[in-house]
C-alpha cells in the first residue's frame, strides 16, 4: 500500500488526538472525516484541517479518497460501522472495544480476511515505549516471578454522556476494563478466570466496579474503576524481587521499577501525543500488506472481549439494576 488516506468516522473526543499523531508520525493522511450532522462535520474539519467533510458516515465509506477508516463512535456502533467499511473495500482501524461481543469481533476478522483488508483494534497502550519497558524488563526476569497485579483507573462521570447509555455500549466496564484485560493478556498470558461487583446505575449501566482474576500462568490480579471516587490512577506489578509502578498505565510516559537490592529507577518517556505509537505502527502494517496487527491480534481482540462479556453476563444476572 503506497499513501494511506483515513476516513475519520465520528468526531468523538479520541477522534483529533488520533488525527494529530497520524500527522505527527508522518504516518498517513486525514482525507475526510464525517459526522451524524452536517454541521458538526464541516465544524471540526474546518478546525482540525481536513478537506472533506460528510453529514453521513457512509458518505465517507462512499468517498474513494478513502482508503482507510478510523473508527471511533460509541462502542454498540463499532461492529455495524466496522463491516460497512470493510464490505466497501476499506481497511480499518476500529477503537476498543473492537466490539462489545466475541462473535462480532469474530465476525469481523473473518470479513477482513475474505475481502483481503487490513484491520486492527487501535489499542495504543501495547504500544506505549514506557509499557514495552515493563514487559521487557519482567521477560528478562528482573523481577523474577509476576506474582500479583493490580489496576486502577477513575475518570469523572461527565467525562461522555453515552458513556451512561447502555443502548449506546457504555459503563465503565466495555471502556475501561478493556485496558486492563488486554494488557493482562499482553504481559502474562491467558486469563483462566475472572469475576468481580459493580455499583449499577439501575439503566443497565455500572458506576464502578471491582474485579478480580487469575491467568493461566498463576498471576493474581485485581482491577478498581470508578466515576464515582477518586482514584490514584496506575497500575503495580508484583514479583519475587521487587515491583513496578506504572501511573496511569493507559497512556503511561513513566514507569518506576523496585528491584530488591537497588535504588528505585524511573524510566520516562514524554511525548506530546502517545497516539503516535499506534499511528505508526498501522502504517507499518499497511505498508507491508499485512491483514492483522502482530501485536494487538485477532486472538487478543477476542479473548478480552470474552472475558468482559461473561463478567457483564454474571451481573445482569446477580446484581440489582444491572
Amino acid at each position: 500500500m503506497e499513501h494511506i488516506r483515513y476516513g475519520i468516522l465520528s468526531t468523538s473526543s479520541i477522534a483529533p488526538r488520533f488525527i494529530a499523531a497520524v500527522r505527527e508520525a508522518e504516518a498517513g493522511e486525514i482525507a475526510a472525516l464525517s459526522s451524524r450532522s452536517l454541521e458538526k462535520a464541516r465544524e471540526k474539519a474546518a478546525e482540525w484541517d481536513i478537506p472533506a467533510a460528510y453529514g453521513g458516515h457512509q458518505a465517507l465509506l462512499d468517498d474513494p479518497a478513502v482508503n482507510t477508516v478510523y473508527i471511533s463512535t460509541v462502542n454498540a456502533q463499532h461492529y455495524p460501522w466496522a463491516r460497512a467499511a470493510l464490505e466497501q473495500g476499506k481497511h480499518v482501524v476500529c477503537e476498543k472495544p473492537c466490539t462489545i461481543s466475541a462473535a462480532a469481533t469474530r465476525e469481523l476478522f473473518r470479513l477482513a480476511r475474505e475481502k483481503g483488508l487490513f484491520l486492527m483494534e487501535a489499542e495504543k497502550m501495547l504500544f506505549l515505549p514506557a509499557v514495552e519497558a515493563v514487559r521487557d524488563r519482567i521477560q528478562r526476569g528482573e523481577l523474577g516471578r509476576i506474582h500479583m497485579a493490580e489496576f486502577r483507573h477513575s475518570f469523572p462521570a461527565a467525562y461522555n454522556g453515552w458513556m451512561y447509555d447502555e443502548a449506546a455500549g457504555g459503563g465503565p466496564l466495555l471502556s475501561s476494563a478493556i485496558y486492563v484485560m488486554e494488557l493482562v493478556l499482553w504481559l502474562f498470558g491467558g486469563i483462566r478466570r475472572c469475576g468481580g461487583l459493580a455499583t449499577p446505575m439501575g439503566n443497565g449501566v455500572e458506576a464502578q466496579y471491582v474485579l478480580s482474576g487469575e491467568t493461566e500462568s498463576g498471576v493474581l490480579f485485581t482491577a478498581q474503576n470508578s466515576t464515582l471516587a477518586m482514584l490514584q490512577n496506575g497500575a503495580r506489578i508484583y514479583g519475587e524481587k521487587g515491583w513496578i509502578d506504572l501511573p496511569d498505565y493507559w497512556k503511561a510516559r513513566r514507569a518506576v521499577f523496585h528491584i530488591q537490592g537497588r535504588a528505585a529507577e524511573t524510566m520516562e518517556f514524554p511525548c506530546e501525543h502517545e497516539l503516535v505509537y499506534e499511528a505508526r505502527h498501522i502504517a507499518e502494517c499497511l505498508w507491508a500488506g499485512r491483514l492483522n496487527s502482530p501485536v494487538v491480534t485477532e486472538e487478543l481482540s477476542v479473548a478480552a472481549i470474552s472475558v468482559l462479556e461473561e463478567i457483564r453476563e454474571a451481573w445482569r444476572r446477580t446484581l440489582p439494576g444491572a
